[in-house]
Order: C-alpha cells, then structure tokens, then sequence
C-alpha cells in the first residue's frame, strides 16, 4: 500500500519542517509515501472570500485523487480516533489490498465540502484547532505511530 498526503501550502517554520521531515522518513521505512504540497490561495484584502478559497484549493486537491483510492480527510468535526484504532484503520487497508490511502489536509480556512464528500473517512486529529501546518506533523507522527502499533514494536508506550 502506498500513502499520499495532499496538503494545502507548505510548512514555512523550521522546527515543523524538521519534524515533518524526521517523521516521513521514519515512515517510508514502513509503506511508501508520497507528499504533494498544492498552493494555497490568496486571500487578497481585508475581507477574504473563505468559501471561494476553499473552492479552488479543493479542486486542485481533487485533480490529484486518483479514481480509486481510498481518501481519509482530516477535518476538526470528524470521527476522532485513538492511535490504536488509527493502527488498526492501516492495518485493515494493508491486509485488504487498499492500493492507496490518500490523506488530505486543508488550509488556513479548511476544507469545501466537495472535498468532505469525496472522503471514505472523515478524520479528526483532537477538538481542538491547530494550524495547517502543524496538524501536518500530527498526522505523521501519529501514522508513525499506528505503523510501529501494527509491527507491535515499542515506540507506543501501551
């Protein structure tokens, strides 16, 4: 199986991007995985247009979707997850013979609906917010975390 994460913008602080770079290596030691960065919008002025922002980033996430894969949104008002339920989602996915997982992370102002519908699960990282890119390194970090879960090897203090 292979990962992709599709993410709006790109990580501008060094100490996330340190992070977002330590933990995708560590999961490639795992399953294959993919990072696409898709360009953020412009808000332009003192009003932005937050629905047409959404709009056009998720088209160009949406254009990046292949047919057949299986999409996981992270959005704060989905399903939340403990990290051995997220253990078992990736296992279920490398046993059934899941080709590609494909994980999509918003922008500044989120995800639009479309986006939402296009989703086989809708996500949630905690109840609280947390900038785009820092929900980045969450996710892989806790996808480090549910590989090592599946390898039973000793990362997870549980």
């Amino acid at each position: 199986m292979k990962l992709r994460l599709l993410c709006v913008g790109r990580v501008s602080e060094a100490y996330l991007r340190a992070g977002v770079e330590d933990f995708s290596a560590r999961v490639r030691r795992y399953l294959p995985l993919e990072v696409l960065e898709i360009k953020e919008e412009k808000a332009g002025g003192r009003r932005p247009d937050v629905a047409r922002i959404r709009d056009r980033e998720g088209e160009r996430l949406l254009a990046k979707v292949g047919e057949n894969a299986q999409v996981v949104v992270l959005d704060e008002g989905g399903r939340a997850m403990t990290s051995e339920k997220l253990a078992g989602f990736l296992e279920e996915h490398m046993l059934g013979g899941t080709a590609e997982l494909v994980f999509i992370l918003g922008g500044a102002y989120g995800l639009c609906d479309e986006v939402k519908r296009r989703a086989n699960l809708v996500l949630s990282l905690s109840q609280m917010t947390f900038t785009h890119q820092m929900a980045r390194l969450f996710l892989l970090e806790q996808l480090y975390r549910g590989l090592t879960i599946v390898r039973n090897e000793p990362y997870h203090n549980r």
